[in-house]
């Protein structure tokens, strides 16, 4: 009787662990930690509640500390859930950025809202 539950217990453990990481994007997580980028797991369990890809809004976000911009992670995904093209963005922002072009994520979201290419839009300027 104890060997039957030990091993139904370690059963049940093991389906909860790959249940767990089947999730919990904890690999994404550790690639954004040692990006620099702060993004709780529990932020990346939400994402994966909401129906949002996490690698289309962290990806992007890595990117973007990279390169030295200050965004906010719930405005991207927020961009995201809207259907724009969360990395077009971020591409336009930072090409914005080398241009000197003033560009604030609230404009550049908006212009990718409105259908038009951001980033082409800032390539032209």
């Amino acid at each position: 009787m104890d060997l039957f539950f030990t091993g139904g217990l370690a059963i049940l453990i093991i389906i909860l662990l790959v249940l767990f990481f089947t999730f919990v994007p904890v690999g994404l997580w550790i690639t954004a930690f040692f990006s620099g980028v702060k993004i709780k797991i529990s932020t990346l369990i939400g994402m994966r509640l909401r129906r949002v890809v996490p690698s289309r809004i962290v990806n992007p976000m890595i990117k973007a500390t990279k390169a030295g911009l200050d965004i906010n992670i719930d405005e991207l995904e927020a961009h995201y859930l809207a259907g724009g093209n969360v990395n077009t963005l971020v591409d336009a922002l930072i090409a914005a950025q080398r241009a000197n072009i003033p560009l604030v994520f609230e404009r550049a979201a908006a212009i990718d809202l409105a259908g038009r290419n951001v980033l082409e839009a800032v390539q032209v300027s």
